[in-house]
């Protein structure tokens, strides 16, 4: 057995030629969220995988082996529900208040711009699809989201450091020298706002796919 004890996340700061010359390891999610686990490489090696506790390898990231050999690691598919809005009734919205929901489930979730991917449970796909939400089974790799306080320090964050080359020192004060004297109340003719009722039945149209 080949141990591996240390992972480069996507790879970063190797030459391409190196990552070229690697071998990979396919591996789930279920795999991936594990910090020690053993896998066998595309060169047939039996990798004995043991990285700091919290670990979470994501597909692309690089795995370096004690004899200094590498291995890249792709994230196989596998069951997942792809959770999409109804093109013909639904918002962008939608979809938001879906990812809440979820949340409040500590749902492990993947975030699209225009679609949400989650493991497979029926429970929650009926309740995504009496949010009117179209829900499908699929095969594809999946990446939920790490959480803000996720060990290994990479999961889906992309170093942040406000180096834009420019500095946020103004010169000035933001603070008003004097406060806004309080504007006196609109007089004249009132104005109407429109208010989306929350109880309008949700109309239905050919080809919708809710499954209702």
């Amino acid at each position: 057995m080949l141990t591996v004890n240390k992972l480069l996340p996507q790879g970063r700061g190797l030459a391409r030629v190196l990552l070229n010359r690697a071998t990979t390891v396919e591996l789930d999610w279920d795999v991936r969220q594990k910090s020690r686990f053993d896998a066998t490489d595309s060169g047939g090696r039996h990798l004995g995988v043991f990285l700091p506790r919290g670990t979470l390898v994501r597909g692309g990231d690089v795995l370096v082996a004690e004899d200094g050999s590498m291995v890249k690691v792709v994230a196989a598919a596998q069951p997942v529900l792809e959770v999409r809005i109804c093109s013909a009734h639904g918002t962008p919205f939608d979809l938001l208040r879906a990812a809440y929901h979820l949340g409040n489930r500590h749902v492990q979730l993947e975030l699209q711009p225009d679609h949400l991917k989650l493991e497979p449970d029926h429970v929650l796909a009926d309740m995504l699809r009496q949010m009117h939400l179209i829900v499908t089974e699929t095969q594809a790799a999946f990446e939920p989201e790490g959480g803000a306080y996720a060990a290994g320090g990479h999961g889906h964050a992309h170093e942040h450091a406000h180096a834009h080359g420019h500095s946020h020192d103004h010169g000035h004060s933001h603070a008003p020298a004097t406060a806004p004297a309080p504007s006196a109340p609109a007089r004249g003719r009132p104005i109407g706002i429109a208010v989306r009722s929350e109880t309008a039945p949700h109309v239905h149209g050919p080809g919708c796919g809710h499954d209702h």
